[in-house]
């Protein structure tokens, strides 16, 4: 992956830790002497940026490596965010009910999960499990970065 891929530092405000946070995540490369790579990860705490989209990233003295300036095109992908609140609730359950739903998740600790949702999935379907599961107070889940097919798709209904 190392020679296809690479870290890049991406620091933003996150709503969630109410603080500015510093996360690295791999992208593949596209055309380094541009700054241009892919999002190969799932961001945790919400910058402005979901999977597979293309962004510009750039070399940072201070830093000392590469750092996520904005993105140039989005993928379609969007970012869910999942905080557990039942501590009696096995957060695996809603990982397999997502993945049922071709929805792919990453678990940061036993209380908050980052979800991604492809382009081609209706959204409206994923906002119903998690409005569900929000309804009985077992999770709280936000939207940091919902693209507008996915916006679209909660129009529809």
């Amino acid at each position: 992956m190392e020679n296809t891929h690479t870290k890049i530092l991406f620091k933003y405000y996150s709503d969630y830790l109410e603080d500015n946070v510093s996360e690295t995540m791999w992208a593949e490369i596209i055309d380094l002497e541009k700054g241009h790579f892919r999002l190969d990860n799932i961001p945790f705490f919400g910058p402005l940026i979901a999977t597979d989209d293309l962004f510009l990233a750039e070399y940072d003295e201070t830093e000392k490596r590469l750092v996520f300036k904005k993105t140039l095109q989005s993928s379609g992908n969007s970012i869910v965010q999942i905080v557990i609140l039942d501590k009696e609730f096995d957060k695996e359950i809603i990982i397999e009910k997502l993945k049922a739903i071709n929805c792919l998740s990453e678990a940061l600790n036993d209380t908050f999960l980052s979800v991604e949702i492809v382009r081609d999935i209706d959204y409206s379907i994923v906002k119903g499990l998690l409005s569900e599961y929000e309804e009985l107070e077992t999770i709280e889940f936000a939207e940091p970065c919902l693209s507008d097919k996915h916006r679209t798709d909660l129009l529809k209904n």
